[in-house]
Parts: structure tokens; C-alpha cells; sequence
């Protein structure tokens, strides 16, 4: 069995949410996996982004929804 190599390129840094005393940062990036279309991107980062821990990925329409959801449920805050 051949293992499948993942490529993924940074189209557009957001923001970096939070960072750990070791460095690993989680991020809110616009991402191109595997050459397929950019997608919002939530995921841990080692340092220097060589490798990343499992995340979520999101279209703008998924983006949206999550965006008035929290609106929701954080009201006023």
C-alpha cells in the first residue's frame, strides 16, 4: 500500500488564536489542501508550520453559518 502524500499551501494567514509555551500555535488560515480550493482553515501548528495537528476546514458559507451562530450565543459580550 502506497501512503498518499498531503500538500497544502498557506493562500492567506487570519490570525493566530492561541500559542502554547512550546510554540505551537493554533490558526484560523485560508488553506489550499492537495491543490483542491482554498478553504477556511482551524488547525494546531507545530513551529515553522512544517507539520500540523488535526484541524477542521470550512467553506465561506460554513464560515458564515458558524460566524452567526456565535453571534447567538454570545450576544452582547
Amino acid at each position: 500500500m502506497t501512503e498518499k502524500s498531503i500538500t497544502y499551501e498557506i493562500v492567506e494567514p487570519i490570525a493566530v488564536l492561541s500559542e502554547n509555551e512550546k510554540g505551537f500555535t493554533k490558526e484560523i488560515n485560508l488553506v489550499c489542501w492537495n491543490g483542491a480550493e482554498p478553504k477556511f482553515d482551524i488547525r494546531n501548528w507545530h513551529p515553522g508550520r512544517e507539520r500540523s495537528g488535526k484541524g477542521i476546514t470550512l467553506t465561506k458559507d460554513e464560515i458564515i453559518n458558524l460566524m452567526n451562530a456565535m453571534e447567538e450565543v454570545l450576544g452582547d459580550e
